[in-house]
């Protein structure tokens, strides 16, 4: 009885058992899309501390997670560099590589000079298949949409809340 309870079909009843989460992941896609147009990033790197500018693509995911509760759940966690983020997802097992088709609310991290980092990092809004739709944060310093082929070799890896 045990084995089925566990059984991934059960998976988002345990998520809300387990960490209160049942909004699941079209919320933060739509926090994040209520912010497209927003230039500078001021709301994002001041909310989370920092007294002047600072590259805020991560600060902005935060923000987002933060907005939808996730962040006091543990579904998602409060970062405001890409390297701590990539370190809790690989940590939690939630670590996907590019092939991986994501969903929306995963978190997309980026590696802009292909030496492994991660340089960049997004929420995915969409996947058709063949493109990703991304909302990112301190893209040519605004939120604003981007769309990327899958497998592109732009794109490091994705994490997946645990929503």
């Amino acid at each position: 009885m045990l084995a089925q309870l566990l059984d991934d079909r059960h998976a988002a009843m345990w998520q809300s058992v387990l960490y209160g989460v049942t909004g699941g992941s079209g919320d933060i896609v739509e926090v994040a899309a209520s912010q497209i147009g927003n230039v500078g990033g001021r709301p994002y790197w001041s909310w989370y501390g920092f007294s002047g500018r600072v590259e805020w693509c991560a600060c902005f995911v935060s923000w987002c997670a933060n907005e939808c509760g996730y962040i006091e759940a543990g579904a998602v966690p409060k970062f405001a560099a890409c390297s701590a983020g990539v370190q809790w997802f690989k940590s939690a097992g939630l670590w996907h590589d590019r092939g991986y088709e994501p969903q929306p609310g995963d978190i997309v991290f980026f590696d802009w000079g292909g030496d492994g980092g991660a340089d960049h990092v997004g929420i995915v809004e969409s996947c058709d298949g063949s493109t990703v739709h991304t909302i990112e944060g301190n893209t040519s310093d605004s939120c604003a949409r981007r769309s990327y082929r899958v497998g592109s070799a732009s794109i490091l890896r994705y994490g997946t809340p645990l929503y």
